[in-house]
């Protein structure tokens, strides 16, 4: 049996039976070959298509393979999986109910733009606080899919201006039970949906880092902590714009963040490539990074707590067309190593 899920404060979980990841899947497409964190991913497709016919039936491959991995990894199978919650970018998430009905799975279907990955977590160790055995949570996107879908097809060849960032090819998804692992989850901060009236589909970095700020200062007043009680604090895809624009936000509330302890998942993953622009995003950004390499920091003790902060988008491209503006919004899960839960 689980534990008790604790509210806590304005808008914040703990799990006082610290919820375990058992294991992570993380694959992605030949782009992500180049990242530096390639090493940290399971598996790499070499063709962007994986496979498949069209682009959208490809994300439901890479969600498809993440899940797979992560439970194959653990030791487990699909029979052994209570839930999952997962979503994507693709209209009515169609990439990830698609990819579910495949694996057999009561599912969660969810939408925070690309702050599912986080908010899938956060509930998924809600789940096994309450007594689930095993839950996954995942997400995908496809660079492809997503531009075609958002903005144009990629081989229309329209001009894209610096703030405009490269979205990920890759999924990823955790496999969270009650015990059998050296990483915890701990906490989780919901975010609110923010909007500063920004209406440009190509800076969503700026559009994100209000959210951002907003929900990890809740989550310190909500845990009486701050960045120094954290390794880490790394948001999900606000790239250069969005994470210069969250320094600013902090030292105008009167909360400066060091800039070393606050990195982004969307600068990682392509270390400055000329072809992501201003950084990384998609669904699959912080998925990747954060079930792959944070995860790995913490189980090599690199890192021992970390605050993972998910930022998404809530546009549409019926609201874009119609200008309006792109409200943001950012969920919060703290990641520790087992024994350094505090």
């Amino acid at each position: 049996m689980g534990g008790y899920v604790m509210y806590t404060g304005k808008q914040s979980w703990a799990f006082p039976s610290y919820p375990n990841i058992l294991s992570s899947g993380v694959v992605t497409g030949p782009f992500e070959a180049r990242s530096p964190l390639k090493d940290t991913f399971d598996y790499i497709f070499d063709d962007r298509r994986m496979g498949e016919n069209t682009f959208e039936k490809a994300q439901v491959a890479l969600m498809e393979e993440a899940c797979q991995q992560a439970v194959q990894k653990a030791g487990k199978t699909m029979q052994d999986v209570a839930f999952i919650y997962g979503g994507d970018l693709i209209n009515q998430v169609t990439g990830t109910s698609f990819a579910i009905r495949t694996l057999n799975i009561p599912y969660y279907g969810l939408f925070g733009a690309c702050s599912t990955s986080m908010e899938a977590l956060s509930l998924a160790a809600q789940a096994v606080e309450l007594g689930a055995p095993l839950v996954l949570a995942g997400t995908a996107s496809h660079y492809a899919a997503i531009e075609k879908q958002f903005r144009y097809p990629i081989e229309y060849g329209a001009q894209r201006p610096p703030t405009a960032q490269r979205t990920v090819t890759a999924g990823g998804a955790a496999l969270v039970g009650p015990n059998g692992s050296n990483i915890v989850v701990t906490k989780s901060t919901i975010g609110k949906v923010v909007d500063h009236g920004l209406t440009d589909p190509y800076n969503m970095g700026a559009a994100m880092a209000p959210a951002a700020v907003d929900t990890i200062l809740a989550h310190f007043e909500d845990f009486q902590v701050d960045e120094n009680d954290y390794d880490l604090i790394i948001t999900g895809d606000l790239g250069n714009v969005g994470r210069s624009l969250a320094l600013e936000w902090f030292r105008q509330k009167e909360h400066p963040m060091p800039e070393a302890k606050f990195q982004d998942c969307g600068l990682l993953i392509y270390d400055n490539a000329p072809e992501a622009m201003a950084g990384a995003s998609g669904t699959g950004c912080s998925a990747a990074v954060i079930f792959g390499k944070i995860l790995d920091d913490i189980t090599n003790g690199r890192l021992k707590r970390v605050l993972a902060v998910a930022t998404g988008a809530l546009l549409s491209p019926v609201t874009s067309q119609q200008k309006e503006s792109i409200p943001g919004i950012a969920h919060a899960v703290t990641l520790e190593a087992k024994g350094g839960t505090a």
